[in-house]
């Protein structure tokens, strides 16, 4: 049996690489991008999972919203994972980012507050929230590593999960 090849597509040199290509949507925007120089690089971005909800009607611009101020709060708490400490930072000093200990705290408690809304972080929207919103991960796979109770949900469940835990975020936020 002969495999049949794709035929040879041009390479786009200013477009993302293929290997970027299949780690989800990429578009182009609509003005070029400064590079650590200051000179146009490649004006392309990767698409979110909520980015796409909103574009496909899935979710309102206050979900989306509500989801963005979820993971600012989620990301000044530092509870996203792998993060590498500003080395620039001396511990215990005194100097212009003192207060981040503060903030941080004051940013914890509002994730948390935010979480029981949602009914706790063990509930499944609360556990879709921390994962898909504030980690980052897709629905997808928030379905199949995480769940709920341990067991995986079908993306369509997930899907659903997360758009009725947005529209809690979103009053909880005080939004709608």
């Amino acid at each position: 049996m002969k495999r049949r090849h794709a035929a040879a597509r041009p390479v786009d040199e200013t477009g993302p690489t293929p290997e970027r290509a299949r780690h989800g949507v990429v578009e182009r925007v609509e003005r070029a991008i400064a590079d650590e120089a200051g000179r146009p690089a490649r004006p392309y971005r990767g698409l979110d999972t909520l980015a796409l909800m909103l574009r496909r009607g899935s979710i309102s611009p206050a979900m989306h919203q509500a989801a963005d101020d979820f993971r600012a709060l989620f990301h000044r708490a530092s509870l996203d994972p792998l993060r590498a400490p500003d080395l620039a930072r001396v511990r215990g000093g005194h100097g212009a980012d003192s207060g981040a200990g503060e903030r941080q705290a004051i940013a914890r408690d509002k994730v948390w507050r935010a979480l029981e809304a949602l009914g706790g972080i063990a509930s499944p929207a609360g556990s879709c929230v921390w994962h898909v919103v504030g980690g980052e991960w897709t629905v997808r796979e928030w379905a199949e590593r995480q769940g709920w109770g341990g067991r995986a949900v079908s993306p369509e469940t997930a899907s659903g999960i997360l758009i009725g835990a947005l529209g809690t975020l979103e009053a909880h936020f005080g939004l709608g």
